[in-house]
């Protein structure tokens, strides 16, 4: 008797169709791995980010995918008539995501995926439309859905209450509205903004100072320190991180190889709270509470009264730009057994050098693999690396059947 080969749909299917998602798939297209991505194209970005929203990287630190040639941001931006001499906006960036997607990944499956099991000789992906897809590998590039920070104090509050940035497109609904902003990087100072131009009273909650990313540079300012000078003139390209460690940011093999509680430290320091400085002239008319702690909040009618170690306010609505913090375990993906069976740190999982978990042909790229590689891989700027690397990793591996035996 014949033993009967497994069913597979497809090589690797790439879950995620965001810029990690799209690099990925479009390099194993051009290795001529037979791919299959799924997702709605930019979805995150497009659903959960604001109108009007611009990105915090430099311009050259913002592609996907491709750094040079007809597919590299400076060629959609002369087709679009764009300049590179200012933050992109996000409408832009969404377009420019768009386009890579039509060119690169022109027959994108955008049905979502509700469930990933470990099948024979791979994986089975259950999408939420009821049919299957198998694949001998997967990669999960789903970014950061899911991901959102809330802090303890805020459980159990309504929605009408309290959200978190990653909830709007937009703040149009909050006009005339007395508004709390928590957190002091780019996405609350960013939202504060936006939220004041669509004409709410707003107020910045944090527990220190903003630490205004390359103000100084951008304000003309005289009298550099040697500081200065060597955190705006010799700032690495992607400018993540504190110079010098910034150059270490910029090569995540090498981060890779860092032990454990060095790599964690360099994550810590790089991904500080932090504001771009062109926000910077904008705060006016906002009013900033630093170093205070929240040490409750409660509804009180149709408000929400924020309780300080000292005082108390209220406000029609309070905005989390907290951030987010990755734990595989919120994206739903996985039923109990096989999340049990993918090794974890703090809730990301523990990746081999070609982005590869615990469980053979499961990968993990964008803001899940900034535990094992660094801080570059939670901005586009680490998207040629991620997609450069699992594409070799999977042309080295060959077609050799990963999950068989794991039911």
């Amino acid at each position: 008797m014949t033993a009967s080969m497994p069913r597979t749909d497809c090589e690797v299917a790439v879950i995620g169709a965001g810029p990690f998602g799209l690099a990925v798939a479009a390099a194993l297209k051009a290795a001529r791995v037979e791919t299959l991505a799924l997702g709605g194209a930019m979805s995150f970005w497009r659903d959960h980010m604001p109108r009007g929203m611009r990105l915090r990287s430099p311009w050259h630190a913002t592609y996907i995918g491709h750094t040079n040639g007809p597919l590299s941001l400076d060629s959609y931006a002369g087709i679009l008539g764009i300049s590179p001499r200012e933050p992109l906006l996000l409408e832009n960036f969404v377009d420019y995501g768009l386009w890579i997607q039509a060119q690169t990944v022109p027959d994108l499956d955008t049905r979502m995926v509700s469930r990933v099991e470990a099948a024979n000789g791979g994986f089975r992906l259950a999408l939420a439309d009821g049919d299957a897809v198998h694949a001998r590998r997967v990669v999960i590039a789903t970014g950061l859905m899911n991901q959102q920070m809330i802090p303890a104090v805020f459980n159990g509050l309504p929605g009408e209450l309290v959200s978190h940035a990653s909830e709007h497109a937009g703040y149009e609904a909050f006009r005339g509205k007395r508004v709390a902003v928590v957190g002091r990087g780019q996405s609350a100072c960013e939202s504060a903004v936006l939220l004041k131009r669509s004409g709410a009273d707003v107020e910045l909650v944090c527990h220190g100072d903003i630490h205004w990313l390359g103000y100084r540079a951008l304000s003309g300012k005289q009298g550099w320190s040697l500081r200065d000078f060597a955190s705006e003139r010799l700032a690495s390209p992607s400018r993540v991180g504190p110079f010098p460690l910034s150059w270490l940011v910029e090569v995540p093999g090498f981060v890779h190889r860092f032990p454990e509680a060095a790599r964690a430290g360099l994550n810590k320091r790089s991904l500080g709270a932090g504001a771009s400085g062109w926000l910077k002239p904008d705060f006016d008319g906002i009013k900033v509470n630093a170093g205070s702690r929240i040490v409750g909040a409660a509804a009180k009618g149709h408000a929400i009264e924020l309780r300080f170690e000292k005082d108390a306010a209220t406000f029609d609505h309070v905005l989390l730009g907290t951030g987010y913090q990755i734990d595989i375990a919120r994206l739903g993906l996985f039923a109990p057994d096989m999340l049990a069976a993918i090794a974890r740190r703090e809730g990301a999982p523990v990746l081999s050098g070609g982005f590869e978990a615990s469980i053979p042909g499961l990968h993990f790229v964008g803001a899940s693999a900034v535990g094992s590689f660094g801080p570059l891989m939670r901005f586009t700027a680490g998207t040629p690396y991620a997609a450069r690397t699992v594409t070799r990793f999977v042309r080295k591996a060959g077609g050799r059947n990963y999950a068989a035996g794991r039911n």
